[in-house]
């Protein structure tokens, strides 16, 4: 078996920077990847997708070879937006929330700060998400 492809520290990096400007974001290892977390509840998880492990988000990628995704949750016209947009795109069918985004040397950072903000909201307790918005 060969060994396991981790996220590249600086994709990690740059998730991890925007996570930490959410209050009370907390970055762990996850059981493939890296995730990030707030009050227990996962917002935000980045793993290579990639055969034999984790094959069900490569197989929900549509890819045949190792690929870099991220996944997230959404909610209202920008779940339904996100999940039939195509590339880099995709709907894993193991919650009706998550969405994947394959990232990529195009992946547009400003919408993938966007995502994980939005993500956060939908999960963080509602202090949270004040004091996120400084209110």
């Amino acid at each position: 078996m060969s060994d396991r492809i981790e996220p590249s520290p600086a994709v990690v990096s740059r998730l991890g920077a925007i996570a930490a400007s959410l209050p009370a974001s907390v970055e762990e290892d996850a059981w493939t990847g890296v995730r990030w977390r707030v009050r227990g509840r996962t917002f935000a998880h980045v793993l290579v997708a990639q055969r034999p492990y984790a094959s069900a988000y490569l197989d929900a990628t549509g890819l045949s070879g190792p690929a870099t995704t991220l996944t997230f949750h959404a909610s209202g016209d920008e779940l339904l937006a996100l999940t039939h947009a195509g590339p880099p795109y995709y709907k894993p069918p193991w919650s009706p929330t998550v969405v994947g985004m394959v990232l990529a040397d195009d992946t547009d950072w400003i919408e993938v700060a966007e995502l994980l903000v939005e993500s956060y909201r939908l999960l963080a307790p509602a202090r949270l998400v004040r004091l996120l918005d400084g209110t």
